[in-house]
Parts: structure tokens; C-alpha cells; sequence
């Protein structure tokens, strides 16, 4: 389960074996597809998922990714009976093996530098939650239900950074109740509390993630690439340390052709067309 795959370069060319991997131009497009189980997850997906993600940071061709399910919901979780069974057999270092394999899945969404935007309807549950949050953006339906449910499995809701990333998102109180209670939150909750960045329809969600993740993937992506990276590092840093890391980044990317680019089109009266370099 810990062993790396070996993941092929470029992405483009690589065909999964537990989800379904499609690149567009720019944008990779990563499906969960199980759905006559409401696409869950496995050792295998969760390691293959982790190994995708991570070569990613080495990909040059594509600059964004969406994530999303097949069948009408995102993900279940954890399949009960291949892995959770599995798991109650298990001695102390087998279950840190998993949980830390789980929770590298998360470091290397957060690690890669393209933006992730999560397509998301119907169940978003567990891990599935999880996958959803680490996320950059997410689009979800009025159908959605995300649930951060270990509690309703006897374990805590610190998992795969839950406690660390969920406050963040939707604030230390509401992510408080999610967490102890393990109830789902409607979809137009999920909006209201900023969990989704908006609301779409269900027929319609998976292609407004994919044009959002290509306006993304259309501007100046080395730029997109170390925001990313500054709201990460920020997390750790006081106000004066972040300003400070700010300037340092900031001037790194004056110095690329884009910054150049985006003069010369606004001198030009045009809009500029960025190369991500």
C-alpha cells in the first residue's frame, strides 16, 4: 500500500487504474468512478490518487485540475469492506501506515501548484469530504451533502487535516460542529458557510468547474502557482512574516514574462495573453 507507482510523464499519457484521467488542453480532469457504490474509495485509489497529485508537481502541460465523481455523487468515503473491515485486523504500526498514506494524499493536493477545483454533487462523504476541502475552489450543487462522518465510526474528526484545514474554510465554530457531529450540510449551507464557492446545477456543475479550472488555467499561471503556495505557507506565519513573505514572492514573479505581458497588452489597450512563464 505505501509503495510509490510509478507515474508516467506527461500526465496526458498516463491511464489510471482506480479512477479515470482525462486532459483537455490545460486542464486534467480526474473522475471517481465507481458509482454504483457512490464511488468510494480504496487502499489503491487513495495511494494512486496520492502518486497522480505528486507527479503533477512536475508537470509543466497541465495548469489546472478538477476532481469530481461519476453517477451523481462525489465520493462515499472509505469503502466499508475494503478497507474499513480490513483495518479492525490490523496492529498499531499497520493503522499509522494507512493514516499517514491518507494524510499524504492531502500534502500532495496541497503541494501541487495548479489550482484544484472540486466538482461536487450528491454524497461528499468522509474522505470524500476530505478530498473536496483540500481542494482549491469548489462548485456544488443544491443536491450536495458533505459530511466529515468519522464520529459516526468511533474515530475522531482529526483526520487527513480536517481540524487544521475545515476551520480555515468555514470558521473554528461551524467546523467545530461538523467535526463532533458528523452531520451532512445541505448544499446551500455548504455555500452560505463557504464551503462552495457557488452553486450550480447538477447537469451543469462538472462544466462550470471545468471553465473556471480553465480561466485558470488561461492566466498567469506561475503567478496562480505561488499563490497558492504563499496561502499554504501563510497558515504558520505571523502578520509581519507573511507581509515580508509576500514582498519576496511578489517580487520574484516582477520578475516574469507575464508581469511584462500583462504592461505591455494593458498599454496596448488589449487583454493580455499569459504564458505562465
Amino acid at each position: 500500500m505505501s509503495d510509490r507507482f510509478t507515474i508516467t510523464l506527461p500526465v496526458a499519457e498516463y491511464a489510471p487504474a482506480h479512477f479515470r484521467l482525462a486532459v483537455d488542453g490545460k486542464v486534467a480532469t480526474v473522475t471517481l468512478d465507481r458509482p454504483e457504490r457512490k464511488n468510494p474509495l480504496t487502499f489503491e485509489s487513495y495511494a494512486e490518487l496520492r502518486d497522480l497529485f505528486h507527479a503533477l508537481r512536475h508537470e509543466e502541460a497541465v495548469k489546472a485540475v478538477v476532481v469530481t465523481g461519476a453517477g451523481g455523487n462525489f465520493c462515499s468515503g472509505g469503502d466499508v469492506f475494503e478497507i474499513i473491515q480490513p483495518l479492525l485486523e490490523r496492529d498499531m504500526a499497520g493503522l499509522l501506515d494507512f493514516t499517514r498514506m491518507t494524510g499524504d494524499l492531502v500534502k500532495a493536493m496541497r503541494a501541487c501548484p495548479q489550482p484544484i477545483v472540486a466538482a461536487v454533487d450528491g454524497v461528499c462523504a468522509g474522505a470524500g469530504a476530505i478530498v473536496a476541502m483540500a481542494s482549491d475552489l469548489r462548485i456544488g450543487t443544491q443536491d450536495a451533502k458533505v459530511a466529515f462522518l468519522f464520529n459516526r465510526v468511533g474515530l475522531a474528526g482529526c483526520d487527513m487535516g480536517a481540524c487544521a484545514i475545515l476551520p480555515r474554510i468555514v470558521g473554528q465554530g461551524r467546523a467545530s460542529e461538523l467535526l463532533y457531529t458528523g452531520r451532512a450540510m445541505t448544499g446551500e449551507e455548504a455555500e452560505r458557510w463557504g464551503f462552495f464557492n457557488r452553486l450550480a446545477a447538477p447537469d451543469a456543475v462538472l462544466d462550470e468547474a471545468r471553465a473556471l479550472a480553465g480561466d485558470l488555467a488561461d492566466g498567469p499561471t506561475f503567478a496562480n502557482a505561488m499563490t497558492k503556495r504563499m496561502l499554504h505557507m501563510e497558515w504558520d506565519m505571523g502578520v509581519d512574516q507573511a507581509i515580508e513573505a509576500e514582498a519576496l514572492a511578489q517580487s520574484v514573479c516582477m520578475q516574469t514574462e507575464d508581469y511584462r505581458r500583462a504592461f505591455d497588452a494593458f498599454a496596448a489597450k488589449r487583454r493580455p495573453a499569459f504564458e505562465g512563464n
